[in-house]
């Protein structure tokens, strides 16, 4: 499949916005990714950020002695919601026009997430950072990113990772791993050692035949790529 598209979701994790610190975000790289972003944006395409929250809290790892899970998820979702403020101003001091919509209720710094808003700011070719998830909990941030890029007809859901795409193996335990240029959503779900997303995500987009590119997005010009239809990591379809 190659073919240029003109509407992308991002998936971005909370942990690649540590770049080179612990935790918390880290602004030179941030800045570094709205330049790619905006590389895409200048062509016309137009652009969603689902982003999410690692880096600050994981909600499903904070959950015991005393946080019920609801609520490690309620934190997670403020966690997104620090990510998406500070990129959409890193992104805005960068010269890419960019809007902060949320999923929970959070009006003082952010827009709420509603359809019809959000779709008029992407007709304005403008940069659209979605906080908070699904605003449910027990729902991932990916399960969310293919939720909201069905909900706002996007092409394809672009899932960022830390590798260059899925391999048959854990490249970093397997010598012998290989990467894989394209797979079946059924192999995705079914094959135990596949773990780049969560399996809700991938049973979601293979229901509505979303999709999905796995991909090095911390390689320059790569976005771009994608964004053109050129093979670049792992498509799921």
């Amino acid at each position: 499949m190659s073919k240029k598209y003109s509407r992308i979701l991002l998936k971005l994790s909370g942990e690649q916005l540590s770049g080179k610190f612990d935790n918390g975000i880290d602004p030179e790289l941030v800045g570094w990714i709205a330049g790619e972003v905006k590389k895409v944006v200048d062509t016309g395409r137009q652009v969603v950020i689902m982003v999410g929250g690692g880096n600050i809290v994981r909600g499903a790892q904070i959950a015991g002695h005393g946080i019920q899970r609801v609520t490690g998820d309620h934190m997670g979702m403020l966690a997104t919601m620090i990510n998406a403020l500070a990129l959409t101003d890193i992104f805005e001091a960068n010269e890419v026009e960019t809007r902060c919509l949320s999923n929970i209720f959070a009006e003082q710094v952010a827009e709420p997430f509603v359809f019809r808003l959000a779709n008029k700011h992407l007709q304005k070719n403008r940069v659209v950072i979605v906080a908070g998830g699904s605003g449910r909990p027990y729902v991932t941030t990916d399960t969310a990113a293919v939720v909201l890029a069905l909900e706002l007809d996007c092409n394809v859901v672009l899932k960022a990772t830390k590798v260059d795409g899925v391999y048959t193996k854990d490249p970093a335990k397997h010598d012998d791993a290989e990467r894989l240029e394209h797979m079946s959503f059924q192999e995705a779900v079914e094959n135990k050692h596949i773990s780049v997303m969560d399996k809700a995500a991938l049973g979601l987009a293979m229901e509505h035949t979303m999709p999905i590119t796995v991909f090095d997005a911390m390689v320059e010009d790569n976005l771009l790529r994608v964004a053109n239809g050129e093979q670049v990591g792992t498509l799921i379809a």
